[in-house]
Order: structure tokens, then C-alpha cells, then sequence
């Protein structure tokens, strides 16, 4: 169960409230159960089952588009985000890859990309990837290799993506290569790049501790039409880092998520787990261990929800979106290891619901920006702005 209060803070309208105990009541019931071994079916019937209940409308823009508004709401992503995590890491990665691998086309798709697009996203019928990581260029995107040249009436796309979230099971890629109007990160295109396209193939599929849908792409002489470019040419890195922005802090919200669920976990451990003629909730340290938990959450929690206040209001965010994720991430970990230190052998025992949540919030600290990426960010940021720095 969430925190009681967190949703009275004034960074939430009531609607905002509604939403989070609506999908609350909805998660306990449609998501109880345990995963079973096929990943790939179960991420296809979660996106099908969120889309029914109208929870993917939120992920998209625009109301023609099936979406809930013209413009994706940081706070209510953050708040679904938060509560899908809070029940299944799997459920929140299914919702929040809809939302980044088609934010693109809501950002600066064009009126038939959207259409064509976001209503089946929206309904969980077609299910989206955001394609930008490759093998020599992860943090530092500006190194990518993956080329698109003009080829008549439309574009060849060859070389490789990886780390590829619901690479394999994906209805369409947002896929991102260097189509050379300028060096660098200036040089870069965004295309849509429907699955079973000639030329794109599921070169390796990659398995990772807390299991989801991830693929290596290879492109090979693969034609893709003009139109399915997305912006001008030489906009994609800009399109990348404004679909990464919204969607940035939403990263922090999961973790949150899965340190709530921590803190549940370790709170009925240690008020029901006698040792020594007491419980182990009597014992000082246990306290201590209890409080730091509480106080990281609550601070991590504080953090994220103004950057997605802050974004709402549309002010710039990268240093507290940086901010939250940094704390979010990091603090989740320390949460969820003193969750399963209260649960002792039983934590690392396969089927625990801390001994799922350990796997899970490891790669939250590496993906859409690794840790001392947000930091490098940080000290910028505020450099920017330090006295005696050149403009």
C-alpha cells in the first residue's frame, strides 16, 4: 500500500489523486499473479490488458489520438509509473516502453505518422520501441554509427541497435541514425520502422536479470519510405532528448515504485519475525534500518514529483529530472537491500517478492542515463550558473 499522504502533497490536483487509487484498485486486482516463463507473451497480454483498461491513453498525445490530453502529463506518467512498479516491475516496463518508444510521433510525428500510430498504441494493439543505444554508443550518443542514406523517394538504413526494449515483440521501432547534414549529434534522423521490414532483423535477443523483452537490431540495406521519417532531416537528436526528457523523471517514479513495495515488505518482516522472545521490529537496529528507509523514500519521492510539477509548468528540468533520477535510483537500492537484509535467507530465495524486486531496480540505474551520467549533468548545470564561469 503507498505511502498514506504523499498524494496530499500540493505538487497533485485531485484528478492526479483519482488516477493513482483508480489504477491501485485495478493493479490489486488485475495484477496479482505471478509471471510465468514466457516473457514475450506475458509483456504482449500486459500492454493488451492496459490498453483495454485505458491506461496507455496517458502515454500518448492528443486527444484525436486516443490520448487523455493534447500533451503527455509529467506528474499522472510519474504516478502510474510509481503504482505499476509498486505491483509488477513487468507491468510498469510494459507501460512506459508504449510511452517511449512512440514518443517520438506524439512529439513531432507528422498528422498521418500519429494517426497511423498512436490510437493502436494507445488501445495496447500495436506495441512500440525506442531504438537509439548501439554498441559503441550508449551514454554518448553522438557516436552513433547507424547511417540512413537518401535512397530515391526514401532512406537505406544499415547497421546495429542494441539494448533494445521489446526488441523481438515490437509492432513498429523508433529508430534513430546518422543521416549527415552536420557532425556529430547534428547529423542524426528519426524513422519509424515497421517490424518485418526487409532488411531488419532480431540479430540476438538479450537476457538481463529482471526479465522483459530486449533485442540486438541489425539493419541491412533496409528501405524505409520517406514518410516515415520523423522531423527534418538532422533533427533526431533533438527529437531523442525531448522524448527522453519526458519521460526521464518517470524512470525515478518506477524506482519509487519498487523502494514503497521494499518498505512494505521489510515492515511486515520485521513486525512478525520473532527472535530472542521478541519481534524483530523490538530490536534498535531494525528501527534505525526502518527509518532510513522511510527518510530516503520520502526524500527521493520529494525530488522526483517537483521535477514533474516543475516539467507540468513547463519549466526547463534537466537538473532536477537529473536530481530525482540520481536519488530515485540509488536510494531504491539502498531501500530494497535493507528490505531483504530484514528477510535474511528468505530474501535471496528465488520467488521472494524482495528477491524479484533486488533484480529489478538494478538496471534503473544504468538506463535512459547512467548515474554518473546524471551527475556529470548535475555539476553542469550548476556551472552554468557558478560565479566567474565564461558564458
Amino acid at each position: 500500500m503507498a505511502a498514506p499522504d504523499h498524494l496530499d502533497w500540493p505538487f497533485f490536483d485531485e484528478r492526479h489523486r483519482r488516477l493513482a487509487g483508480e489504477l491501485d484498485a485495478w493493479a490489486a486486482a488485475h495484477l496479482a499473479h505471478a509471471h510465468g516463463d514466457d516473457v514475450d507473451a506475458e509483456c504482449r497480454a500486459l500492454v493488451k490488458a492496459l490498453g483495454a483498461a485505458g491506461w496507455l491513453r496517458h502515454a500518448v498525445a492528443g486527444t484525436a489520438h486516443g490520448g487523455v490530453a493534447e500533451a503527455i502529463d509529467t506528474r499522472s506518467i510519474c504516478l502510474l509509473r510509481e503504482t505499476l512498479a509498486r505491483h509488477s516491475g513487468l507491468a510498469d516496463f510494459a507501460f512506459a516502453m508504449q510511452g517511449l518508444g512512440s514518443g517520438a510521433i506524439s512529439l513531432a510525428g507528422t498528422p498521418a505518422q500519429r494517426a497511423a500510430w498512436l490510437p493502436r498504441v494507445a488501445r495496447g494493439e500495436a506495441i512500440a520501441a525506442f531504438a537509439l543505444s548501439e554498441p559503441e554508443a550508449g551514454s554518448d550518443v553522438a557516436a552513433m554509427a547507424c547511417a540512413a542514406r537518401a535512397d530515391g523517394d526514401g532512406y537505406r538504413l544499415d547497421g546495429e541497435k542494441t539494448w533494445i526494449s521489446n526488441g523481438g515483440i515490437a509492432d513498429f521501432y523508433v529508430v534513430f541514425a546518422r543521416t549527415g547534414e552536420a557532425p556529430g549529434a547534428r547529423g542524426i534522423s528519426a524513422f519509424i520502422v515497421e517490424a518485418g521490414t526487409p532488411g531488419l532483423e532480431i540479430a540476438e535477443r538479450i537476457e538481463v536479470i529482471a526479465p522483459h523483452p530486449l533485442a540486438r537490431l541489425r539493419f541491412d540495406n533496409c528501405r524505409v519510405p520517406a514518410g516515415a521519417r520523423i522531423g527534418a532531416p538532422g533533427e533526431g537528436f533533438k527529437i531523442a532528448m525531448r522524448t527522453l526528457d519526458v519521460f526521464r523523471t518517470s524512470v525515478a517514479a518506477a524506482a519509487l515504485g519498487f523502494a514503497r513495495r521494499a518498505m512494505q515488505e521489510g515492515l511486515a518482516r520485521a513486525t512478525s519475525r520473532r527472535m530472542f522472545g521478541q519481534v524483530l521490529a523490538d530490536f534498535q537496529l531494525t528501527q534505525a534500518a526502518l527509518a532510513r528507509m522511510a527518510t530516503t523514500i520520502d526524500s527521493a519521492a520529494l525530488l522526483t514529483y517537483r521535477a514533474a510539477w516543475q516539467r507540468d509548468q513547463g519549466r526547463n528540468v534537466t537538473r532536477e529530472a537529473a536530481m530525482a533520477k540520481l536519488a530515485a535510483t540509488e536510494g531504491a537500492q539502498q531501500v530494497i537491500d535493507a528490505a531483504l537484509q530484514l528477510w535474511g535467507g528468505l530474501g535471496v530465495t528465488r520467488g521472494q517478492v524482495v528477491e524479484g524486486l533486488y533484480r529489478e531496480i538494478r538496471a534503473l540505474r544504468i538506463y535512459e542515463g547512467a548515474t554518473e551520467v546524471q551527475q556529470l549533468i548535475i555539476a553542469r548545470e550548476l556551472l552554468k550558473h557558478a560565479p566567474g564561469t565564461a558564458p
